[in-house]
Order: structure tokens, then C-alpha cells, then sequence
């Protein structure tokens, strides 16, 4: 063998090693989450003036998921599902301002169990506080340390421009946009743990696109204005922090080895400017595929080629597939779920998905059977709709009259999944047969005595300005 063939062939042996080593390792996981971003509010998607150029070389480097369901249709609920693997209405969440029960096991306490140095940025909005995001307390009861998140700098609910944000308990002031503030943030939480030799699982949950809208000059799209302009303005600004996160990665050399997996808490806003949903039926609080359907992305360079795929999935599968993918205990999860692991779609299609998908909110209920959907808005009612979502993605033609054997199929289906989702609700899944601690639900912070030294300095932040003072009106 002459020198330079020896040379290939030590440097081929090289790049295999590099490469079997790189398959051992254990990844870093980002789950990145926007908060009330529609499923049209992408450049791939071909919004009308919005563009999204990190969103879209994500896209094009990863999985992307056409037809990806948050598990909720307003942001708790959806939480919940990410960090439990199960729909919201059995975990305590059935609605915005709900906390988590403590009993449920949660993603984030796998990851710890499994090594993983873990970290909440952002959103929390799982310890049954309503209002804008304020800095979530050391004394909360079901703040992100009880769920397994060693690190966290976190707001209760949205926040926007210049917040305030709680590190473990102790407050702290930012300026800029927050999106760029909560993904530098993180950088420098992952960068530690690489330091450390750790593997990091890191949740990045944005206040962005919600309300109030507060974009800077900079970020606003030429020729919008009010509404529009802000919030598009926000998405931009996310988008640009989604930019941040892959080349902070990538200067570390961890881009490689590291899976995010972004999408949205729900569908998107109405009276925004332009459409948000992309053509879909319905908003943000219903159950029509515009208040559920979101973006999805799964980049993993190491593992997932560039692929488009149309396979139904939602929020609730991320659990399930972290604890294939990553192999840990069974047990990591209750034994009733509604997720199903997706590791085989990273890597080729897999047919049709083998369960359906529940959904159930507020009197409400649907399930999701590949093509076919079977709706009801109000449980008990006796009244169902059935669409075919790949025939009718705007679920305009209810089918249920021309398809009566699927629509008996799937309302038998349904029906058992709401009875399950409300034995569930007296603590049926639990150990102890019960729920042991509800709630607390829906408190305004304003109210909560811990925060009332705060109201007058916080009076006068735009984000705050007429909260602080409904506890005095009342």
C-alpha cells in the first residue's frame, strides 16, 4: 500500500471512529417552544410577509413535521403535555393558570435520573398563576426544581422586552428582546454542562408571539403597522434568537450531536394582521385545527436527514421518544399515556400512526385517527363531526353521514378516550388512586402575598401597567 493510499485509509478509519463515537454519545436535547405562533407564521410556509431565515435552514436541515399537533389549544395545557407524555386534562392543567399535581412524572426528573444536567429558560405558566409573566417564587410550591429542572430562570406566564426573571428564586432585571435574552441564557447553561462533561437537556419556552406586543423598531416588518407590525415584529426577533441558538451551538461544536425539537404551545391568533393559521379552521381555544395544528422542526444532524413528513404526531410524544431514543427506564413514564415514541419517523417513514390522538378542553373533544378527525363541541351532547384532514385540511365538509362506519368507529373511540381522560381527573393513574394535592388554579399574582412589596415599583412597566393596582379596585 503506497503512502497516500494508506493515508485514505487511516484518515476513512478516522471518520468512521469519529462517527461510531459521535452514535455512542449521549445527545443534548433543546426543546424549543413559541408561544402562540400559528402554523402559517413561517417564511417555509410561504407567509405573506413574514420571513423566518433561521426557521427555514432549520427546516431544511431537520425533520419537518407538516402535520404536528400541540396537545392543547392555550398554553398550560400544551406544557403539560411536553413534560408528562400524557394529554393536559389528565395532569391537573385543563386550562391556562392550572398547576401540574406534583404526582405526575416528569421529563425533566427522567433526564436528572439519567445524568443530564436540565434547565428551564422562559415561560413556566404550571403553578396556577394567571396574569403577565412575574418571576416565579423560591416559596412556590410547583415551581420548574420540583419537576426535576436543577437550573431555571423563569417568568410565571408571557413576558416580552426587558423582563423581569426569577433564577432559582432570586429576581433578576434584563434588557432587550426576550427571546434573545432566554436563548443566550441557555447557551451559557449548555456551554456549562459541556464544560462539566455533562449531556444538558435544556426547555426554552419564549413569551413570544403572545400579548402585549412590543417589538422593537428594528424587528418590525417594513410597511406593517400597530398590531401587525409588533407582532410580527416579535416572531422575527424569535426567529433571529432560533439563529443564535444553532450557531452557539455549532462555535461549540455540539450542533452535531444535539436534538431540538421546536413547535408551538397552539394554533394561532386572530385579528393580527394576516392570517395565522395558514388556511386552517379556527384559533387559538378550539379544538379545529387551527387552534391545535403548530410548527414543528426536529434537528439532529447526527441522526435525522432532511426530510418533510406528513405523519401525525403531537406535544405528548416527546416524552415517549426521549425515553426510546435515549433508552431510559420504562417506568420514567405513567403507565396511562397518549404519546407514542416517534424515534422510527427520524429516520424513515413509518405508515400510518398505530393510536389515535385525544383531544379534550373545556367541554370539548376530538381525536385524531391519521387522515380522519371526529369532533365534539360540547361532551355529552351526542353530536360528533367526522373530516378527512388530508382531503379537507379547512375541515369544511362534515363526512360523517357519507362514512358511517368510521364515524361509529371513531366515536367509540372518542367517548372511551373522555372516560379514561376523566378517571384520570380523580387520580385514577396515580399510585395513591387519588389526586393528593389540586391546584392551587387560577390565582392573579397581584393577589398573592408574596408579590405586594413589588406593586408599586412595578406599576409603571408597561407589561404590568394596569394589573398592579385590580387588587385595590376589587
Amino acid at each position: 500500500m503506497n503512502i497516500n493510499r494508506a493515508a485514505m485509509f487511516l484518515g476513512a478509519l478516522a471518520l468512521l471512529a469519529s462517527s461510531l463515537s459521535l452514535a455512542s454519545e449521549r445527545p443534548n436535547v433543546v426543546l424549543v417552544m413559541a408561544d402562540d405562533q400559528g402554523w402559517g407564521q413561517t417564511g417555509y410556509y410561504g407567509h405573506p410577509i413574514l420571513k423566518t431565515p433561521n426557521l427555514d435552514a432549520m427546516a431544511a436541515n431537520g425533520l419537518r413535521m407538516d402535520r404536528f399537533y400541540a396537545a392543547g389549544p392555550v398554553c398550560s395545557p400544551t406544557r403539560a403535555s411536553v413534560l408528562t407524555g400524557r394529554t393536559h386534562d389528565r395532569t391537573g392543567v385543563r386550562s391556562h393558570g392550572f398547576a401540574l399535581h406534583l404526582q405526575e412524572r416528569s421529563l425533566a426528573r427522567a433526564m436528572q435520573k439519567a445524568g443530564y444536567a436540565t434547565g428551564h429558560f422562559g415561560k413556566w405558566h404550571l403553578n396556577g398563576v394567571r396574569g403577565p409573566g412575574v418571576p416565579v417564587l423560591e416559596s412556590d410550591a410547583n415551581h420548574p426544581g420540583h419537576f426535576g429542572f436543577e437550573e431555571w430562570l423563569t417568568v410565571t406566564n408571557f413576558f416580552d422586552r426587558n423582563p423581569i426573571m426569577s433564577r432559582k428564586g432570586q429576581f433578576e432585571e434584563f434588557r432587550g428582546d426576550s427571546s434573545d435574552i432566554v436563548v443566550a441564557e441557555a447557551l451559557k447553561f449548555i456551554n456549562h454542562a459541556a464544560d462539566e462533561k455533562k449531556p444538558s437537556f435544556t426547555v426554552i419556552w419564549y413569551g413570544s408571539p403572545h400579548s402585549p406586543w412590543t417589538a422593537s423598531p428594528e424587528d418590525q416588518v417594513d410597511g406593517e403597522s400597530g398590531v401587525s407590525a409588533h407582532h410580527h415584529g416579535e416572531l422575527v426577533a424569535m426567529d433571529r434568537s432560533i439563529g443564535a441558538l444553532r450557531a452557539g451551538l455549532k462555535e461549540r461544536g455540539l450542533e452535531q450531536n444535539t436534538l431540538i425539537w421546536y413547535c408551538s404551545d397552539n394554533g394561532g391568533l386572530a385579528g393580527v394582521g394576516h392570517d395565522s393559521v395558514g388556511g386552517l379552521r379556527g384559533n387559538k381555544g378550539s379544538l379545529w385545527e387551527g387552534g391545535v395544528r403548530v410548527p414543528c422542526i426536529i434537528e439532529w444532524p447526527a441522526q435525522v436527514k432532511p426530510r418533510v413528513t406528513s405523519h401525525p404526531a403531537a406535544t405528548f410524544d416527546i416524552f415517549p421518544t426521549l425515553v426510546d431514543v435515549l433508552e431510559l427506564p420504562a417506568d420514567s413514564l405513567l403507565d396511562q399515556i397518549d404519546g407514542v415514541s416517534i424515534r422510527p419517523l427520524l429516520s424513515a417513514e413509518i405508515g400510518p400512526r398505530k393510536k389515535p390522538m385525544p383531544f379534550h378542553y373545556q367541554g370539548k373533544a376530538a381525536l385524531i385517527d391519521n387522515d380522519l378527525k371526529i369532533i365534539t363541541e360540547r361532551i355529552g351532547s351526542g353530536q360528533y363531526q367526522l373530516y378527512d384532514l388530508v382531503a379537507d385540511k379547512a375541515e369544511t365538509t362534515d363526512i360523517a353521514a357519507d362514512r358511517p362506519e368510521d364515524a361509529a368507529r371513531l366515536r367509540i373511540a372518542l367517548e372511551a378516550a373522555i372516560a379514561s381522560i376523566e378517571a384520570s381527573q380523580e387520580g385514577a393513574d396515580y399510585p395513591e388512586k387519588k389526586v393528593t394535592q389540586e391546584g392551587p388554579h387560577g390565582r392573579f399574582w397581584y393577589a398573592i402575598p408574596e408579590y405586594q412589596p413589588y406593586l408599586k415599583a412595578w406599576s409603571t412597566r408597561p407589561e404590568y401597567k394596569g394589573w398592579t393596582n385590580r387588587k385595590a379596585k376589587k
